[in-house]
């Protein structure tokens, strides 16, 4: 899939490809960090692929905080809760143990921002919170593999 991605921003014209870096960054397991990366490697400025990335996957979690907030809010109000699934009970032990700023710095790790988000909004987080933190942790993961990447660019050159 990734080897899809990197021929995918490559073959766009070179003004087009910090639109594709941003697309890449909006797709989950993908996000700012392998974006970024992608990026990179296929030529775009490392400070061009980050901030590309990064702006896609804030997009995308933007989107899906928002939904997962107005979700939550009707069905809130209307449904009595039902029993959790064993690995969504895992992840509220994981939110209740590590706040939001835990999950968002350390969830990446494990699932992509945009589930993490969903997760916590749906737990009962405030979604300002975890669009704060989320942005935060989106940048600094970005920001890492995109050091890296171009670490990892200018030895291999």
């Amino acid at each position: 899939m990734l080897t899809t991605i990197q021929e995918f921003i490559a073959s766009l014209p070179e003004v087009l490809q910090l639109l594709g870096v941003a697309l890449a960054g909006a797709i989950p397991f993908v996000e700012s960090y392998l974006g970024s990366a992608l990026g990179i490697v296929v030529g775009v400025t490392p400070v061009a692929a980050v901030i590309a990335a990064t702006i896609g996957n804030i997009l995308s979690m933007l989107i899906v905080v928002l939904a997962a907030h107005g979700v939550r809010s009707r069905v809130k109000t209307s449904a009595a809760p039902s029993p959790q699934s064993p690995r969504r009970a895992k992840l509220k032990q994981r939110f209740d143990r590590y706040g939001v700023p835990g999950v968002s710095l350390l969830g990446q790790t494990l699932l992509p921002s945009q589930i993490t988000s969903a997760a916590m909004v749906s737990f009962g987080a405030s979604k300002n919170q975890v669009i704060l933190w989320q942005i935060i942790s989106i940048i600094l993961w970005g920001v890492l593999f995109g050091v890296l990447a171009t670490l990892g660019v200018s030895v291999v050159r």
